[in-house]
């Protein structure tokens, strides 16, 4: 079954370091998104927690444990965990709960309290995590995993450190308009040239940070938006939470071995291209529709492959993009407005959630200094480990 859901709130604690419980921030969150929808807590009748690992017990259990921290009410619950896809898989939950008719409303919740540094391993030996093996086998952490990314984009499309920090200086001036952005403050080509190498040709400051934060969403049937007098709201159109097909032919990790090519051609486009297609075949649109983006950049040199990926350009064409304006604020397809991961930085499952709630209040017109005027569609797209594709379309 397809078809629009309506957001009718959403709702986020700010990102940073601030050495609380997860919990707590998702409870903020929560609360942040019902008081916009004008939804009392006791209307919910389904919660999705989108699952922090690292939390142990409570957050395996984060549909639960968000349930209990509102004040245990009867709401059915789901616990979801995608990695970095997290937040589209319990938007992608919510919305298929309020289509089938399981529920009117709904209420998403991610939140995390990230380690300081890169993102390690669980401890133990376990020879058949594939995460667990990139780092004990190759060393293979994320930065190194990026700049191997920022490599080849060099390689074969000519990309330049000085493209990478670009993506930088462009997110942080739309950063700097944030209120909920850990990092607040412009930066310049410089700041980024003079900032230590981490992986090289990436700097510290090509590469986000791991933060504390949290988003939620409510989400409702649109019959339920119009009993509430919301006529026109920004809607969800398609979720795609798709895998790789067969053969994969280039690496993503935490993969370390990819599949044969001999007995079948690989696909003529990448996972995460095959992603975005999935969303626009849903919502039957195309890149040519949206008014904006946002996309994962977990380093300044894989923004520039998300243009290409989602259809913003050519192959190969990125940087061009890039440097002729066109996403950044003001340009013609503002690409993360919000100021991305480079201003926020990882809270793994808060932030494609994040990401819608960046849409929704950009569709609404209520972005402020960072508005992109007369916004009516927009995308989100990220990728999770182990295959886990996570795209969003809103409009309005």
């Amino acid at each position: 079954m397809t078809g629009d859901v309506a957001v009718l709130g959403a709702g986020m604690h700010p990102w940073g370091k601030w050495g609380r419980s997860f919990i707590e921030y998702g409870t903020v969150a929560a609360r942040a998104a019902l008081a916009d929808a004008g939804v009392g807590w006791q209307d919910v009748q389904s919660v999705v927690g989108a699952e922090t690992v690292r939390g142990g017990y409570p957050g395996y259990v984060a549909g639960a444990t968000f349930a209990q921290a509102l004040g245990w009410q009867g709401a059915r619950v789901t616990s979801v965990y995608a990695a970095c896809a997290s937040g589209a898989q319990a938007v992608n939950t919510a919305r298929a709960q309020i289509l089938s008719g399981m529920a009117d409303v709904a209420l998403v919740v991610g939140a995390d309290a990230a380690p300081k540094g890169f993102f390690a391993p669980a401890g133990g030996e376990r020879p058949d995590d594939p995460d667990w093996l990139r780092f004990r086998l190759l060393g293979a952490t994320n930065p190194a995993y990026f700049g191997l990314y920022a490599r080849r984009r060099m390689a074969l499309h000519g990309d330049t450190p000085e493209d990478f920090a670009q993506v930088k200086v462009k997110n942080a001036a739309a950063g700097a308009l944030n209120p909920n952005a850990r990092y607040r403050k412009p930066v310049t080509a410089e700041d980024v040239a003079a900032s230590a190498v981490v992986a090289d040709p990436l700097r510290l400051l090509d590469i986000c940070a791991t933060s504390d934060g949290a988003a939620a969403l409510v989400l409702c049937s649109m019959e339920f938006a119009r009993r509430r007098g919301v006529s026109d709201p920004v809607r969800i159109r398609a979720v795609s939470t798709i895998t790789p097909t067969y053969p994969k032919a280039v690496l993503d990790l935490p993969d370390i071995a990819t599949d044969s090519s001999a007995a079948e051609a690989p696909s003529p486009d990448s996972f995460r291209a095959s992603i975005a297609r999935a969303a626009y075949e849903e919502a039957g649109i195309g890149p040519g529709d949206l008014s904006l983006a946002e996309v994962y950049d977990l380093s300044t040199a894989l923004e520039l492959e998300w243009y290409e990926d989602i259809g913003l350009c050519a192959a190969g064409e990125g940087a061009k993009l890039l440097r002729e304006g066109a996403t950044a604020l003001g340009g013609r397809i503002p690409v993360n407005a919000s100021g991305g991961l480079a201003s926020f930085g990882e809270a793994v499952p808060a932030q494609a959630i994040a990401q819608v709630c960046e849409l929704t209040w950009q569709l609404r017109g209520t972005a402020g200094e960072r508005q992109v005027p007369g916004a009516r569609t927009g995308l989100t797209a990220n990728q999770g480990l182990f295959g886990h594709g996570s795209a969003v379309i809103a409009v309005r």
